[in-house]
């Protein structure tokens, strides 16, 4: 066993995983695993993936084709440095419906490696958070979180699409808020289709990964 958790074929697998995301943009399906293992079966793979999962080593969202991501203890086993998915656009005005996979993925730098697992990068469209640092075209580093802080730039959705802004929530009207960081915006009111899905860490500007103001 290696580090007494995963085989020498599973580490192979966790191995044709992350070339494939690494290189193509995204995960392997069942028949590009099979041929690349050498394996004939589908439930060999399943087996392989099962026991992956188990001990923390890959997550897999049931029920969406290609949606195998590498967690930190693979990263580790592997010797390699994370990758990170680049999820489309989104927007830094009105929101607008923007989260797709762009089958690109980038590796992350050593300013943002101690991050866990659960974290992508967005490209801004907008200028509504200019003065968090944020302009258009940045890209920025969001970690997908369910508990927020007043202060905290979000991701958030909503039934038109999704939008950047920072989050308030004051003692007074209008209590809870979504903030642009520009005056040339209006303050979203919170309303029940609004959803907060990821905190924003961190803006690439000129290579380097600075913290969001």
């Amino acid at each position: 066993m290696l580090g007494n958790k995963i085989t020498k074929r599973q580490k192979d697998l966790l191995g044709i995983i992350y070339n494939y995301i690494k290189n193509i943009g995204y995960p392997p399906t069942f028949e590009e695993m099979r041929e690349s293992l050498g394996v004939i079966s589908n439930q060999s793979i399943l087996d392989h993936l099962k026991k992956l999962e188990e001990n923390g080593i890959i997550k897999h969202a049931k029920g969406m084709a290609r949606s195998l991501a590498i967690l930190p203890a693979g990263y580790k086993i592997l010797g390699e440095p994370p990758l990170v998915a680049f999820l489309g656009v989104t927007s830094a005005g009105s929101p607008i419906e923007s989260i797709e996979i762009s089958g690109e993925w980038q590796q992350l730098s050593d300013e943002v490696k101690r991050l866990k697992n659960n974290i992508f990068l967005l490209s801004i469209s907008g200028d509504s958070m200019i003065n968090a640092g944020i302009d258009d075209g940045d890209v920025v580093l969001v970690k997908e979180e369910k508990e927020f802080v007043s202060g905290d730039v979000v991701l958030a959705q909503m039934d038109e699409g999704s939008t950047v802004k920072r989050f308030v929530s004051d003692d007074k009207p209008p209590y809870v808020y979504l903030k642009p960081e520009n005056p040339n915006y209006k303050n979203i009111l919170f309303s029940d289709d609004v959803r907060l899905t990821g905190k924003v860490i961190s803006v690439l500007k000129n290579g380097y990964w600075k913290p969001i103001k």
